[in-house]
């Protein structure tokens, strides 16, 4: 709930309309036909589908009225809304917070304070929408982070996201094939195991689509991790104490890293 806004709800799934009106979501259910006549629309719904319906708002709404999306991918979005009459209207956006779990009892209040929120291309977009897009989430407490290119950002976006999540899917699918006694992973699972595998509790019908969409990045990535795994197997194998110990050290850096990114 918030004082300063009335929001309204469309999705196909009436449990999920229904259940964000109980929960105080959303102020009341409604159909894509409403937004010629909203101040805001936000699109959040699997990057597959994102495109399509992008287009079907930028068919309906007014001029003044600002779109956005939050998916996290932008290289279809922005293509297929390129050449749109209403491009100005639209701003592509990528708010970098989330857990693992999906549909309107997810929903975290702070969830954005203190996060970033990635705009791509504003240059395509009108200045009074990018500038009322980024005040918006400035009211959310994120910190705003602008990227000129949606393929920059797709580029990036696999490395430290898609890439975990993949990992964290493979750990599990790895446990859960050789560990067959389910009993034996829930005894002997560590905090450290939890937190890794926790991202493979994701969605599968938000994700897949969002491999899909940034293959190209996404198997890059991937054979730069299968590159790095191969290397350390190889100094395990040959018991190679200095290296295993100095490529464990080297990636302790990731800490100031990480310490940087929650301070600036």
């Amino acid at each position: 709930k918030t004082s300063w806004a009335t929001i309204y709800g469309i999705d196909k799934n009436p449990e999920h309309l229904q259940k964000a009106l109980d929960l105080g979501i959303i102020y009341k259910k409604a159909t894509i036909e409403i937004v010629k006549d909203m101040d805001v629309v936000i699109i959040a719904v699997p990057v597959n589908v994102a495109p399509k319906i992008a287009i079907q708002v930028l068919d309906l709404v007014n001029e003044n009225t600002l779109v956005f999306d939050v998916g996290s991918t932008k290289v279809g979005i922005c293509k297929a809304v390129k050449d749109h009459p209403k491009r100005k209207n639209f701003v592509a956006l990528h708010p970098i917070a989330g857990t693992e779990f999906s549909g309107p009892e997810a929903a975290i209040y702070d969830l954005f304070t203190d996060k970033v929120n990635i705009i791509c291309e504003q240059h395509l977009s009108g200045a009074a929408m990018v500038d009322r897009a980024s005040k918006l989430f400035e009211n959310l407490k994120m910190r705003n982070v602008f990227m000129e290119s949606a393929k920059q950002h797709d580029t990036h976006i696999a490395y430290v996201s898609h890439l975990s999540h993949i990992s964290s899917f493979m750990l599990g699918k790895t446990v859960l094939e050789i560990e067959k006694d389910e009993k034996s992973i829930f005894n002997m699972a560590g905090s450290g195991f939890a937190s890794t595998v926790r991202l493979a509790k994701s969605n599968p019908a938000t994700w897949t689509p969002i491999f899909l969409q940034n293959k190209e990045s996404i198997l890059k990535s991937l054979n730069e991790y299968i590159k790095n795994l191969n290397e350390f197997k190889q100094i395990i194998e040959n018991e190679s104490v200095e290296d295993i110990y100095a490529m464990m050290e080297n990636t302790n850096r990731i800490k100031e890293v990480l310490a940087g990114i929650k301070t600036n």
